[in-house]
């Protein structure tokens, strides 16, 4: 198998895992959350993703988006599906990086 049907296998898997992620935070800190309308749609994502061919993730943010798809699929409490989809939405927010640009001129002088 040659690189680039290798990269499409993974981006198609990762795009796939991050609007199944997107749907259930979404609708897990919704005011109006109603139980049996997002297990129905769970079940419907879980065999999207079902479909879609897995492949190896070795980054820190994709594997705790695969754990929390196998967390969703395995119909774990609201409350544990929350604290999950934070740690994710804040392993996420890590990645990115902003320079501090005046961090020298606002010290305290002596």
């Amino acid at each position: 198998m040659n690189f680039i049907d290798e990269k499409a296998k993974r981006v198609k898997y990762l795009r796939a895992l991050e609007k199944f992620a997107k749907f259930a935070t979404s609708s897990l800190k919704r005011d109006d959350f109603d139980e049996e309308a997002f297990r129905a749609r769970v079940a419907k994502n879980a065999e999207i993703i079902s479909k879609v061919e897995s492949v190896y993730l070795d980054q820190p943010y994709t594997k705790a988006l695969e754990e929390f798809i196998n967390l969703l699929i395995t119909n774990a409490k609201k409350d544990e599906l929350l604290k999950s989809a934070n740690a994710l939405d804040k392993l996420r927010k890590s990645k990115t990086y902003k320079k501090d640009k005046h961090k020298n001129k606002f010290k305290d002088e002596d």
